[in-house]
């Protein structure tokens, strides 16, 4: 067998082309409690409703594409692409679902989960470094070669890799959804573990922005710079203090500026700079404000 042959195409690859439009041709109809799941999956996260959506497509529709498998013995099935599917079908009670049966081994079949999740962005960004991670590790891929493999440029696969070094609670964040992969990058800039902790709890806290965070990174790291001329430790209370009165300033600003103006206002802060954001809820609410902040005019 050739080693790793087309295993980087991923679904595609497991159906010869001949006959990958007339898919109907091939599969056959498997008993579901005959197909077990892979424990080695790498998405370990799944969107319950996603999986309601997608059930109740099914239930209409059928399933038009079918789970890939192989053979384990004693009638069983692992399952290697579909596992979404697969809970659907569990979820409505099916008797059978379609299935492709591929002659793989189980390094094959880890393989093959994991490009099939990164090709089809079935993972968030942790579970996609961790699978970069695997197939790194696992299968002497080069990053180069898991760029073309998958479809993205190397400094993609380089910066998804680099999220593996942040503290596991950010990382935690970024899995919730609750800091970008801007956010992410921006940490990153920053190599205190305890300051990334802090500014990212901030970013949640105090909502701030990517262009916020890399004004603190930059900022941290300046400080840092000339505390080592100094030959003295930087401490990381510091900085969260100053984060923290920053922030409680703009805050008080917020609070007097809505007070003022009898409605919802912002600052956003990017460094020296910023903007001032008010809001209006109608367009008598606009001519109020104008002619409160503009009485000459």
């Amino acid at each position: 067998m050739e080693e790793r042959r087309a295993l980087g195409r991923g679904l595609s690859s497991l159906i010869p082309i001949g006959i990958r439009s007339e898919v109907s041709k091939v599969y056959m109809e498997c008993p579901l409690g005959d197909v077990v799941p892979n424990i080695n999956q790498p998405r370990k996260l799944f969107d319950k409703s996603a999986i309601d959506e997608l059930a109740a497509s099914i239930e209409e529709k059928g399933i038009l594409q079918p789970l890939i498998v192989r053979a384990l013995g004693g009638g069983k099935y692992e399952l290697i692409a579909g596992e979404r599917r697969y809970r659907a079908a569990k979820q409505l009670h099916l008797e059978k679902v379609p299935v492709i049966i591929k002659d793989v081994d189980a390094n094959e079949t880890l393989e093959l989960a994991l490009i099939e999740n990164i090709q089809r962005q079935d993972l968030n960004p942790v579970e996609e470094a961790l699978a970069f991670k695997e197939l790194i590790s696992k299968y002497q891929y080069t990053q180069d070669e898991l760029a073309k493999r998958v479809g993205k440029d190397r400094s993609s696969i380089a910066n998804t890799l680099r999220l593996l070094k942040l503290p596991e609670d950010v990382r935690a964040y970024i899995i919730a959804g609750k800091i970008t992969m801007g956010h992410a990058r921006a940490l990153l800039a920053v190599e205190d573990t305890q300051l990334q902790q802090k500014l990212a709890d901030e970013v949640i806290k105090n909502d701030l922005s990517v262009r916020e965070i890399e004004n603190w990174a930059k900022k941290f790291k300046e400080a840092e710079e000339k505390a080592a001329e100094k030959k003295e430790k930087l401490e990381v209370k510091e900085v969260e203090t100053s984060i923290s009165d920053n922030h409680s300033r703009y805050k008080g600003l917020e609070e007097a500026l809505r007070k003022a103006l009898a409605t919802k206002v912002e600052i956003k802060s990017s460094g020296a700079r910023g903007k001032l954001v008010i809001y209006y809820s109608s367009e008598d609410d606009l001519n109020r404000l104008f002619q409160e902040l503009c009485p000459d005019f």
